[in-house]
């Protein structure tokens, strides 16, 4: 994949979504929405992507509303999304599949 800090190009985009299971590009960020049992298994689901999200010093923006949690990736230095943002989807999806989702 592409250096971190560089936009990816549109084959590189479309290879990554490949391989994201429920990531879209929606207004030139990669955008998930997470779905909990109840606002608990979210907030613990953000609790623990806070400490993965400082490790790799690169920040989502995110919204909480009881059960579910929509995370927006984009590097800004970048332009767009780079391969930092396919790195941390990723690692999102990891720890919310030890969570319980409705």
């Amino acid at each position: 994949m592409a250096d971190a800090a560089k936009k990816l190009s549109e084959i590189e985009l479309e290879q990554a979504l490949g391989e994201l299971r429920g990531w879209a590009v929606v207004a030139g960020k990669l955008q998930r929405t997470y779905e909990f049992l109840d606002f608990v298994e979210a907030w613990g689901f953000m609790s623990s992507a806070a400490l993965v999200i400082q490790q790799m010093d690169h920040h989502p923006e995110w919204f909480n509303v009881y059960h579910r949690v929509r995370v927006d990736l984009v590097t800004h230095d970048a332009g767009g999304i780079s391969a930092r943002d396919v790195a941390l989807a990723r690692r999102l999806d990891e720890i919310a599949a030890r969570r319980t989702r409705a």
